[in-house]
């Protein structure tokens, strides 16, 4: 049996976001997530530091999803593991690591449709160009059920929870039930206070897999997703938090659910109102937030519902 290896959280700052990756002591050492270009040098060189670790030492990099705030750092990461890190990403959010244009994309096909940017393209463009370190070709592509080996007996297992993106995996330190989940819980959502996903009903079978079958003893969370109260989660729960935090997601995804369902079957209008054409929605859910405001997840999942239940409307 092997001794359980500590996870170490490591903060990088971000405009009015805190990013976070993790640090997981194995004797190949692991970073889950990689925050964005500056997240690196000015995050996790100092915090690890102060452990006693190097960058230089890590030898997997692993990316619970494609999404700027966490592939960012991804490129600038690898280069100063003098490229021995191995990059690993589900095959299906490879692309927004290969590209940065597939950011701009995602963005139009979605979200980007409801917010009436005429600069929308070009701000997340110019986003893109400055929070990804470089575009790269993963070194290791999974698809879930994978094992890695992190050595001296220290394994970490692979699992689709696909829903918040079409390739957002969680990794389980196997043994501990340490699980690093990156966004694919998001109870009531996290600063903009609204939980976002591309697929709800995978998001929903990924928050039910987690809670029967993965049943995490640690759970790691991308950000400090909010209870429905609006006080935050931090990102290190124990496994009675996990539940909780499971539950309220679950519980979140079923108000919402039922909201933009109603809103698509009483068919959409466009009006003034800037949560237009899912007034409703916001007005049901007691939602007042900027829906504007980047990763605008109000409309990520929005969208996600009209084209899962009414791809016509």
């Amino acid at each position: 049996m092997t001794h359980a290896v500590k996870v170490h959280p490591l903060f990088s700052p971000w405009g009015r976001f805190g990013l976070y990756s993790f640090f997981i002591d194995a004797p190949e050492p692991a970073i889950v997530d990689t925050g964005i270009a500056s997240s690196p040098a000015e995050g996790m060189a100092p915090a690890l530091e102060k452990i006693g670790r190097r960058l230089e030492d890590v030898r997997w990099i692993l990316l619970t999803h494609g999404h700027i705030d966490h592939v960012g750092g991804a490129h600038a990461l690898w280069e100063l593991t003098g490229r021995r890190a191995q990059v690993v990403i589900h095959e299906a959010d490879a692309p927004m690591l290969r590209s940065r244009r597939a950011h701009v994309e995602e963005y139009l096909a979605g979200r980007g449709r409801y917010l009436g940017d005429p600069e929308g393209e070009a701000k997340v463009t110019a986003a893109a160009n400055a929070v990804i370190s470089g575009e790269m070709e993963p070194t290791m592509l999974v698809k879930g059920g994978e094992t890695l080996s992190l050595g001296g007996g220290v394994t970490v297992s692979v699992h689709p929870v696909p829903g918040h993106t079409p390739g957002s995996v969680a990794y389980v330190v196997d043994g501990q039930r340490s699980v690093f989940t990156g966004d694919a819980v998001q109870v009531h959502g996290a600063a903009n206070g609204f939980p976002g996903y591309t697929d709800p009903a995978a998001y929903r079978a990924g928050l039910e897999y987690l809670r029967d079958e993965i049943r995490p003893r640690h759970l790691y969370l991308g950000h400090p997703y909010r209870r429905a109260d609006g006080t935050p989660y931090g990102v290190e729960l124990d496994a009675a938090q996990a539940q909780e935090a499971i539950d309220q997601s679950l519980a979140a995804e079923g108000r919402v659910a039922a909201a933009a369902c109603g809103c698509l079957d009483a068919g959409l209008r466009k009006t003034d109102s800037p949560y237009s054409p899912f007034a409703p929605v916001a007005e049901e859910l007691g939602y007042t937030r900027d829906p504007t405001l980047e990763p605008s997840p109000f409309f990520t999942s929005m969208h996600a519902y009209r084209a899962q239940h009414h791809p016509t409307v």
